[in-house]
């Protein structure tokens, strides 16, 4: 059993399963931010057709985030369309609230891999939503349910 994000948008929902096995404390973050309803109202503020819809900036411009970073997990997990992986700069350890959903198989997607972007879920229902997912469209809430019986508290680096 997985845990899942339930995103509330605009447009609709998107069910997302967590690979909570393959990135445990990056879930554990996840969690505790839908937990504390940190996206709520926030936007999803970068589309690029054929690759990906991104949202999670407090900010709304990509440069914000939940005052902490956490460490980048190593898995194999690959990117496909309906990967949900966490956005960062060009520091390895700088993920913190910011996702993407790929919306597209392009080769561009199928290289964020080899480019250290950390997978950390599927979408598993809803993909017509991120499909229809426009600049500025609201994340109207997050939630996270199927959790497993432990508490989720990341291990994080302050800003």
């Amino acid at each position: 059993m997985n845990p899942r994000l339930t995103i509330e948008t605009a447009k609709g929902t998107i069910v997302v399963e967590l690979f909570e096995d393959d990135a445990p404390n990056t879930t554990a973050s996840l969690i505790s931010l839908a937990q504390k309803k940190f996206w709520d109202g926030l936007n999803f503020h970068r589309i690029e057709p054929n690759f990906v819809a991104q949202g999670g900036c407090p900010n709304g411009d990509g440069g914000g985030g939940p005052g902490y970073r956490t460490k980048f997990e190593v898995n194999k997990r690959r990117h496909f369309r309906g990967t949900f992986a966490m956005a960062r700069s060009q520091i390895l350890d700088s993920q913190g609230s910011q996702f993407y959903i790929c919306v597209s198989n392009a080769p561009s997607v199928v290289t964020l891999s080899d480019n250290n972007y950390l997978v950390v879920g599927r979408v598993i229902e809803g993909m017509e939503v991120a499909d229809s997912l426009r600049a500025g469209d609201k994340i109207v809430s997050v939630r996270a349910d199927n959790l497993r019986d432990h508490e989720y508290v990341p291990e994080v680096i302050p800003e």
